[in-house]
């Protein structure tokens, strides 16, 4: 280990922790090349809150989500039960995308809870959003995460060259989000906040917010320690289609939700592993765990 890697204690005596050794996967579910974010990407994370992978979906496979999604929204008795849900049919992949687990990888997994059997995270929620003109509310929340009670999920932690984000937000943005449309606001850098918000946050046009535009396909990740917001959806022409998840700790646990049980046997056994049980103890797969 050199002198330029991040000193992180272990869980006995003191001792540090070899990151440098954690055995996170290198593969997604599907045999998928993982993708670690760049040095400028996790810099800019860390300082932010808030960050976007522009157009990381193929135009067929925007196509087919999107129509997946719209029988979700108008038809879902068309669709088998287990199905039924912004996991079903061709969503599911999202997931863990070789961006997610890669990004995941680096803010959140917990390393002596990964192999290459298993995430070190999981999967807290997914959501279609599916908005047409004046859908959606302004209502801000969030932020301080540096200051927050570890036991709230909602925490932003980060020594040199190393940073923990507690509770993430991953947005799949499958239709194009124009400036003004109506897409998350963020007051960026909020994550890290030690005093309370201003009285202008409780406006959406002040200048404290900021948003963003991007093609279809587009993927935002943003920490739940970061204040942010919806806003009613403004653009006439076409809807908002977005998948919301939330991804925490395997040893921790803030929504109350999980996938249909159909669905979640059909998944192949990684992508399962987002799913386990939450907790810390014998909760490695593919290795022993040592306590």
């Amino acid at each position: 280990m050199g002198f330029d890697d991040p000193f992180i204690i272990g869980k006995n005596l003191g001792k540090r922790f070899d990151i440098a050794a954690a055995d996170l996967p290198h593969e997604n579910a599907d045999g998928l090349p993982v993708i670690a974010p760049t040095d400028e990407q996790k810099y800019l994370f860390d300082m932010r809150g808030w960050l976007m992978f522009p157009g990381v979906l193929s135009a067929g496979e925007v196509a087919e989500m999107t129509a997946f999604c719209t029988q979700l929204k108008h038809h879902p008795e068309s669709i088998p039960e287990a199905q039924r849900s912004a996991l079903g049919g061709p969503l599911q992949k999202l997931v863990d995308h070789p961006v997610v687990v890669g990004f995941l990888n680096e803010f959140l997994a917990h390393p002596e809870l990964s192999s290459q059997a298993c995430y070190g995270f999981r999967q807290e929620s997914c959501n279609l959003f599916y908005r047409t003109k004046g859908d959606g509310n302004f209502g801000p929340h969030n932020g301080n995460g540096l200051l927050r009670f570890p036991g709230d999920s909602h925490l932003y932690r980060c020594i040199p060259g190393k940073a923990h984000s507690g509770l993430t937000r991953i947005v799949w943005e499958l239709n194009p989000v124009g400036q003004g449309d109506g897409g998350t606001l963020f007051v960026t850098g909020s994550h890290k906040a030690v005093y309370p918000a201003p009285e202008s946050i409780q406006r959406p046009d002040s200048p404290i917010w900021d948003t963003y535009s991007c093609p279809a396909g587009s993927l935002i990740v943003f920490t739940e320690a970061l204040t942010h917001s919806g806003q009613p959806w403004t653009n006439p022409d076409r809807p908002r289609i977005a998948i919301f998840s939330c991804y925490n700790t395997v040893n921790s646990k803030w929504h109350e939700w999980d996938p249909h049980p159909d669905l979640l046997a059909s998944m192949p056994t990684k992508r399962q592993t987002l799913y386990r049980p939450v907790r810390a103890a014998n909760n490695l797969i593919g290795s022993e765990y040592r306590h």
